[in-house]
């Protein structure tokens, strides 16, 4: 402990302190620490997951697949054999986009075929309602 000792100020009145005792304050602060530590609830690291109750859901079986091909001079080939027309490729189409599962149709363009040609297959299937329709073979254009 210590003790403020005056200058020797003639006048014999002590000098006043300026200096404020922190003490107190930081014996309040430190309660008040402690209290909100034990307060905070204790943090549980799980993650809830809402899993799925009873069997699982049947296998499904494996969807009808139809290849269209395009030749290098335009030629359309439907599943190996060569489709005269556009109307014929059309009416494929109509057809597939009746049928409620819809087949996949995979479209497989070589890679000197004009790219009009392609376009021209895939804005027919899909103004025909084709919606299962996919690019197959593209690691050749790489």
């Amino acid at each position: 402990m210590g003790m403020n000792v005056g200058s020797g100020n003639s006048s014999g009145d002590p000098e006043v302190m300026a200096e404020m005792n922190t003490t107190p304050l930081i014996d309040v602060m430190l309660v008040l620490l402690i209290m909100l530590i034990i307060t905070i609830p204790v943090q549980l690291h799980a993650v809830k997951l809402d899993m799925p109750a009873g069997n699982p859901p049947p296998t499904t079986t494996e969807p009808i697949v139809h290849r269209v091909d395009i030749d290098f001079d335009g030629t359309i080939f439907l599943d190996g054999e060569t489709v005269p027309s556009h109307a014929a490729l059309e009416a494929k189409f109509r057809e597939y986009a009746a049928i409620p599962d819809q087949p996949e149709v995979h479209l497989r363009p070589n890679k000197l075929v004009p790219y009009k040609d392609v376009a021209a297959v895939m804005a027919a299937a899909q103004r025909l309602g084709v919606t299962k329709i996919g690019m197959v073979g593209n690691e050749q254009f790489m």
